[in-house]
């Protein structure tokens, strides 16, 4: 699928996907925990969660970096640069890109965040508060800069162009994608590794829960009895480069990126905006070449919080009409990954087109039936399905919308 895209520049593919996730570590494992539509939140045990009465996230269980890591020493980085530096390792091995290859390479990465290493912080804050501003150790505050998520991928894989992290918060990795397939369009970069890492801590979690938008257990988006989100944590990155050199290079293909939109409503802090993302639909279509009628699948930012849900079906509605494609959100079973959401929701468009399914929504009892007629957000477990064109929704507080349009690559 090449489209007529606005965009110009070279065809920009995705060759290599890395998924360090609660579902899983590695893209194979993440994708298999979704397609089942397996839960995989659970008990929080990163920090001590007694004193809320919300206590459910999803957490990276059996992480071990330096089982992934072979330049980045986990003593003086971060978790969530850990967590980059890992899904970008992987994604490189997934991609059958070597250190010499990548080296030798106009190559360079960004990342998304939206807490950064606030675990680095959480725990300067223990020390600080517990034996004086003198105990800080000075490792701890070394990992604190969140521009270091970036640094680590380029660290780990020994790129030498840019690493550049951006905090535009939950649609932070849709950025970073859109950002990566116009340096590698323009001929400005060969190979980029975008997408995003973010790791659970006390602050986010406590921040969503005043907000009123924490789930008590498990996260349903568009279901009538959904109730909010689940903070979760984890690191996502693809690997972009020109399908010229894939091509030549005999790599695997997943999809071509299509195009993406951008834009902020800057209306309100945390109440999404219905006009302004489907205006930011319609600019990724343009940019695209594509029409509604073209998409296939739209994978949801789909919180759970009853607002976005209803938000952005609102948004949808009004680009789609009576004829929506299939909306589902893997975040019913991964919990909310801040800057890495948007990420892992375009490692799982890439899988759906190259593995022909529609990812599903967990957890979902009865559709929501003030969302209106035609929600389908394929509930329960993947369904077989040969998607052309699909399209993955990044949406951050603030009106910080993006969205990436992938088609299957011909």
């Amino acid at each position: 699928m090449t489209g007529t895209a606005t965009r110009p520049g070279r065809r920009v593919v995705v060759t290599g996907l890395g998924a360090v996730s609660s579902a899983g570590i590695g893209a194979d494992d993440f994708t298999a925990a979704i397609r089942a539509g397996r839960c995989t939140t659970g008990p929080i045990t990163g920090f001590d969660a007694g004193g809320f009465p919300h206590r459910n996230a999803g957490e990276v269980t059996g992480f071990r970096p330096r089982e992934w890591l072979s330049r980045v020493d986990p003593e003086r980085w971060g978790r969530s640069s850990q967590f980059a530096a890992s899904a970008a390792r992987l994604a490189a091995l997934d991609a059958g890109l070597g250190p010499d290859e990548l080296a030798g390479a106009r190559a360079g990465s960004v990342m998304g965040t939206t807490s950064g290493e606030s675990a680095a912080v959480e725990q300067l804050v223990a020390q600080w508060h517990g034996d004086g501003l003198k105990s800080l150790a000075p490792a701890v505050v070394q990992a604190v800069p969140a521009g270091r998520i970036a640094a680590a991928v380029n660290t780990e894989l020994g790129l030498e162009g840019e690493a550049l992290t951006l905090a535009t918060a939950c649609s932070a990795s849709n950025y970073a994608l859109g950002y990566a397939c116009d340096m590698v369009a323009q001929g400005e970069a060969d190979y980029m590794f975008a997408g995003g890492a973010d790791s659970v801590n006390r602050w986010a979690h406590a921040g969503f829960y005043r907000l009123g938008a924490l789930a008590e257990e498990v996260c349903r988006p568009f279901d009538a009895e959904r109730a909010g989100i689940l903070t979760a944590e984890g690191g996502v990155a693809l690997l972009v480069e020109p399908y010229e050199r894939a091509v030549a290079r005999g790599a695997r293909i997943y999809a071509e990126v299509l195009g993406h939109g951008l834009n902020c409503d800057a209306d309100h802090m945390v109440h999404p905006n219905a006009a302004t993302i489907a205006r930011c639909i319609r600019q990724a279509h343009h940019n695209a070449g594509v029409t509604p009628g073209q998409i296939d699948y739209i994978c949801a930012h789909g919180t759970g919080t009853r607002t976005n849900d209803a938000t952005e079906v609102a948004a949808v509605r009004e680009v789609f009409g009576s004829a929506m494609p299939p909306i589902s959100s893997i975040k019913s079973m991964i919990g909310h990954t801040m800057g890495a959401a948007s990420g892992f929701g375009a490692l799982i468009c890439c899988r759906a087109l190259y593995d022909g399914f529609l990812p599903p929504t967990a957890n979902v009892g009865r559709v929501d039936p003030e969302l209106g007629p035609g929600v389908d957000p394929v509930p329960g477990t993947a369904r077989r399905a040969a998607p052309q064109v699909v399209q993955n929704h990044g949406f951050a507080f603030g009106g910080n919308n993006a969205i990436v349009i992938l088609g299957k690559a011909a």
